[in-house]
């Protein structure tokens, strides 16, 4: 009698891991491991992984919801830049994303994808931004608008409140980076537990915002937690001192005849570092080639002279700028 070989049986490993890494699904993966033993010793060797999060779940067992979070921090945001002196325990939940890659040994490529954005805002406006991390935040790019009016819409020509419309795209700066922070802690866990993980990415569902840990900053995580440096405050990474540079343009209008109001683009940075020319490199390579990175081109350069360009800000300026806001 003859016996008939399965037909993934003359396959390589390494041929096997390549289509698992295609794969990349996390929850696709898990379901292969129970195909066969084979499967299931090669399945944790998959490098290259995607994570789809069905609810935002906090490292802190007694913590609220993310909103909550931010709501909380919103009325206080000069405590962005004051960590609470007094320490928290951190339990890893059951269905927490740590939990789940620990069933993975080699991770290099990582995205997660969270359910929903965090940002809370008015209706029509719209803000995107990427925030690049090491132990801390390194750089992060913002970009909002007030609404989208197609090839033929109405525009209307009424001038926007400078002043009050200032404030308003502060606190959506503010807000992002709040959102970025508390998205960075929720990563502590994964970085420290995979040391040979090369990139991480982390965004949502909405394509609201991403924040992105690359080999050299992932490595300076690791460090930083295991010299007990990585600085963490109620649910976040604490932000350090920061300027900020902003332009606004009232209208854009894209190649294809689309109108976008009230764009406003802001670049982060911690004050120690980076330079005008670099700031303009950040801003153009944040959104890719779509209409989000077409609309960051035409602004003007954040090199140019305007009354609302390189502010430092410290933490009774946020003190202000948010009191005012109540």
């Amino acid at each position: 009698m003859i016996e008939t070989m399965d037909g993934f049986d003359r396959l390589p490993d390494s041929l096997i891991l390549l289509i698992f890494n295609s794969i990349s699904d996390i929850k696709a993966l898990i379901r292969c491991r129970s195909v066969s033993k084979r499967f299931n010793s090669l399945v944790p060797q998959t490098e290259s992984l995607s994570l789809k999060v069905d609810c935002v779940i906090s490292p802190e067992s007694d913590s609220d919801s993310l909103f909550t979070l931010f709501k909380s921090l919103l009325k206080s945001i000069h405590d962005l830049f004051k960590p609470d002196p007094k320490p928290t325990a951190r339990n890893q939940t059951q269905n927490s994303p740590a939990r789940i890659l620990s069933q993975f040994d080699r991770i290099r490529d990582l995205q997660i994808e969270l359910p929903a954005g965090d940002l809370k805002l008015e209706k029509g406006a719209v803000i995107k931004w990427r925030a690049e991390f090491g132990k801390s935040l390194r750089s992060c790019v913002i970009l909002g608008f007030r609404r989208v009016a197609n090839p033929g819409g109405n525009i209307a020509d009424e001038e926007i409140d400078f002043t009050g419309g200032l404030k308003t795209r502060v606190v959506w700066a503010i807000s992002a980076l709040i959102a970025a922070s508390a998205r960075h802690y929720l990563l502590n866990d994964v970085v420290k537990e995979h040391r040979e993980m090369e990139r991480l990415v982390l965004v949502d569902r909405e394509g609201e915002g991403t924040v992105a840990m690359e080999k050299g900053g992932l490595r300076e995580c690791r460090d930083a937690a295991r010299g007990g440096e990585w600085e963490e405050d109620g649910g976040r990474t604490v932000v350090p001192c920061v300027r900020m540079r902003m332009r606004h343009e009232q209208r854009v209008q894209l190649k294809d005849g689309v109108w976008m109001e009230g764009v406003t683009l802001v670049v982060v940075r911690p004050c120690s570092g980076g330079g005008d020319g670099e700031d303009a490199e950040l801003a153009l390579g944040a959104f890719g080639s779509g209409i989000y990175g077409e609309a960051v081109q035409d602004v003007p350069s954040l090199g140019l002279e305007t009354r609302e360009q390189g502010r430092r800000v410290s933490e009774d300026e946020y003190g202000r700028l948010t009191a005012s806001q109540r």
